[in-house]
C-alpha cells in the first residue's frame, strides 16, 4: 500500500471517529508531522505517514522529539494496519472501523 493510499484511510478512519485529520503545514518549519489528528473532547495527536518501512528524516525526528518534550503524542504511521490502534489510543472508547 503507497503513503497517499494509507493516509486517505487514515483520514477517513479518523472522520468515521467524529475527528477530523487537516494536512498539517508549517511554513517556515520543515519537519513537522503530516496530519494533525482532533477529536471530539479535545484530544489531539499528531501523525507522520510514511510508506511502508520507509523512516523519518532526521529533521522530522527533530521535530517529533520536540513535540513529545512538549507533551504531545506523535505517531508514524507505515502500515494500514496501524490506524485502528493509532486512533483507539487516543480515542478509546470509540469503534472507529468505517
Amino acid at each position: 500500500m503507497k503513503e497517499k493510499q494509507i493516509e486517505r484511510k487514515l483520514v477517513g478512519t479518523v472522520k468515521a471517529a467524529g475527528g477530523i485529520a487537516p494536512k498539517f503545514v508549517s511554513p517556515g518549519y520543515d519537519g513537522m508531522p503530516d496530519r494533525l489528528l482532533l477529536f471530539p473532547g479535545g484530544r489531539m495527536t499528531f501523525v507522520e505517514v510514511k510508506a511502508p518501512g520507509e523512516k523519518p528524516r532526521p529533521l522530522q525526528m527533530a521535530r517529533h522529539r520536540m513535540l513529545r518534550k512538549l507533551g504531545f503524542k506523535v505517531y508514524i504511521l507505515d502500515a494500514a494496519t496501524d490506524i485502528d490502534k493509532i486512533v483507539k489510543e487516543v480515542m478509546p472508547d470509540e469503534v472507529h472501523t468505517p
